[in-house]
């Protein structure tokens, strides 16, 4: 009976949902420069004010812990079970066809940046919330809902957050996919610094492009010996680089072809064997996996010109059996005499016991709602659950649904953020009655 009446409660009650959410959606909150009172920019601060006066307008007391961190709450209890999102969003590269920071409609789909990374998602549990507090639902246990500004940029927030308040006996986060998500894989970003001859370097002009360590690179060009060239790749996610063309490797393959110094040649010959199209590490000499999460995954996320040469940057995600030290290992293995690595950002790998009887009753909200038989899964993606102890990530992508967040476009189906909604009901009550 649940199922049935909470569909029809959500499709009672979707306009405002939408109508609240384009308010969030319309914040361009990426993280700016620190001010006082902003330490992730004045428009990071203003999504978290206007998530405050939202969730107040349903009745909620609404709190702010070190201008990081909003939160609701019901209940009165110091252990809580907590809910666990960001409305902090990357920046909106790239050519869209919506435009980012307005919540669109269109052909049965939701566009607009954060709608599934992931500001729809968390709103979706705190509006999910507000309709089972308005039907009258109790809750056994205290539950709360956290709304964080920097995971996009490192979760610093949470060290914040947790400096003044306590941790959940057990919380999820709706920023990944379905099922369950008991494990996230190691993640090192290392940049591979190589010195080349001032006569080489001067053949060759500056990478010009957009690149960033959250995509894979699509639109780059450069001028070598005078010839410009250009090439079109396709972003995606750098966890999931096979959705996309890295226009890294592209442009590689055209500078060692047009090139006529055998420096240069060498370099990039170099870059495109051992890189391109190459995700699984088999390039590098490194194709790792392990039963529990599959293959080590490596994307070439920078390309920069230096006065001594080329930093080239990769993201590497290994999987959880492997450790940090080992990858180093192999990374350096490949590096010549030319050549330093350096690690710029380390994120262990994270394993939850996927036994706990909070994950069944998790994997029971989905199975429950979707209709299917679900066993918990891990993750090349990094959550707040590394950060925040006792936390798992849970949703909001369903399976082989990939490489829609940090890409142009961002979109969810109308449907699926509905029944996300439906999904996160359910999760509530049987982690809190």
């Amino acid at each position: 009976m649940k199922q049935a009446h909470f569909k029809k409660l959500i499709q009672a009650n979707k306009e405002l949902f939408y109508q609240d959410l384009a308010q969030l959606i319309a914040i361009p909150s990426v993280k700016g420069q620190a001010q006082v009172g902003a330490p992730y920019g004045i428009e990071n601060k203003r999504v978290l004010e206007k998530i405050m006066e939202i969730a107040e307008s349903y009745g909620f007391k609404a709190h702010l812990v070190d201008d990081a961190v909003a939160y609701i709450q019901v209940g009165e209890g110091d252990e809580y079970v907590g809910i666990v999102g960001h409305l902090d969003v990357v920046e909106a590269g790239g050519k869209w066809t919506y435009p980012p920071f307005e919540l669109t409609k269109a052909n049965g789909k939701l566009y607009g940046r954060g709608i599934l990374d992931n500001k729809g998602p968390i709103f979706s549990c705190l509006y999910g919330l507000k309709l089972l507090i308005d039907q009258g639902y109790r809750f056994d246990k205290t539950i709360r809902i956290l709304f964080g500004s920097d995971e996009e940029s490192g979760s610093s927030d949470i060290p914040r957050y947790l400096n003044q308040e306590k941790a959940p006996v057990f919380a999820f986060t709706p920023d990944c996919k379905y099922p369950v998500v008991y494990g996230e894989r190691g993640i090192l970003n290392v940049v591979f610094e190589t010195t080349l001859s001032a006569q080489s370097l001067a053949l060759i002009s500056e990478i010009d492009g957009e690149q960033g360590r959250s995509f894979v690179p699509d639109v780059l060009s450069c001028v070598v010996e005078g010839q410009v060239l250009a090439v079109q790749g396709k972003r995606a996610p750098s966890n999931a680089p096979d959705l996309g063309s890295n226009g890294i490797t592209l442009l590689a393959e055209k500078i060692k072809e047009t090139t006529t110094n055998e420096e240069l040649k060498h370099y990039f010959t170099w870059l495109y064997d051992c890189l391109h199209e190459k995700h699984l590490g088999q390039g590098l000499n490194m194709a790792w996996q392990d039963e529990m999460s599959g293959y080590l995954n490596v994307t070439p996320y920078l390309l920069e010109k230096t006065k001594p040469g080329f930093k080239l940057g990769l993201s590497v995600r290994y999987p959880v059996s492997f450790t940090q030290e080992q990858v180093m290992a192999g990374l350096e293995q490949e590096a010549n005499e030319q050549t330093t690595v350096t690690l710029v950002r380390s994120l262990p790998s994270l394993l939850i016991d996927k036994n706990r009887p909070e994950i069944a009753q998790l994997t029971k909200a989905y199975d429950d709602v979707t209709g299917l038989e679900s066993t918990p899964v891990t993750t090349t993606g990094a959550t707040y659950a590394r950060f925040l102890p006792n936390t798992v990530a849970f949703g909001p992508s369903f399976p082989g649904q990939k490489g829609i967040a940090h890409n142009v476009d961002e979109y969810m189906d109308e449907s699926d953020l509905l029944l996300n909604m439906e999904i996160y009901m359910h999760a509530m009550l049987n982690l809190c009655e």
